[in-house]
């Protein structure tokens, strides 16, 4: 068999997502701590063993970021069948702020600049998350939790205003949620015979 495609061994795909979950833990965080040499420390592996699976900065923040998305979409569909509709989406919708947080700080830590290949990850995955955060949707307004006119597009581009139209400071998580639920109280659907 070509070694070029024979799947990688179980102990470098163990060492590949302990990497990844140390980078999300100390680069998510940020602050003086937040470096590769203890990203692999965190992972026990060796500096050489994170550059060999993630040889760039970039490819390392890709990895974390998708591993997150792929969280995300798997909490849709559980909530999907273990929520109500309306606070499934709001669920869902704090889980995106924890994303942002950790994407704020893998950003500031990994001084990632912004490539073709990287904005076509973003969009790629902002569409999965859109359609994720669809179904929670349908099934809210189906259930006369929220009203008819709001849209996944909508919720994504709210949230994403939220979260970094507040600068990095150290409570500004707490205040974004704090916004976040009232808005998505705004959006219960109205009585009959109130305008929504």
């Amino acid at each position: 068999m070509d070694s070029a495609r024979r799947k990688p061994r179980a102990d470098a795909l163990r060492n590949r997502n302990r990497l990844i979950e140390a980078a999300k833990e100390i680069l998510g965080r940020g602050g003086p701590e937040a470096s590769l040499e203890a990203v692999a420390r965190s992972a026990g592996v060796g500096i050489g063993t994170l550059y060999r699976h993630f040889p760039t900065r970039e490819a390392l923040f890709q990895a974390v970021y998708r591993h997150e998305v792929e969280q995300l979409i798997e909490l849709a569909a559980e909530l999907n069948v273990t929520s109500q509709g309306g606070p499934a989406v709001r669920a869902w919708m704090h889980a995106v702020v924890g994303l942002v947080a950790t994407k704020r700080g893998l950003l500031g830590a990994l001084a990632v600049v912004a490539t073709d290949e990287s904005k076509a990850m973003f969009a790629d995955v902002t569409a999965r998350m859109k359609e994720a955060l669809e179904q929670l949707l349908s099934r809210a307004i189906a259930e006369e939790a929220m009203r008819s006119d709001i849209t996944a597009e909508d919720l994504i581009t709210m949230v994403y205003s939220l979260c970094y139209g507040r600068p990095p400071e150290p409570d500004w998580e707490a205040q974004v949620l704090r916004l976040l639920d009232i808005f998505i109280d705004g959006l219960v659907a109205a009585p009959e015979g109130r305008p929504t």
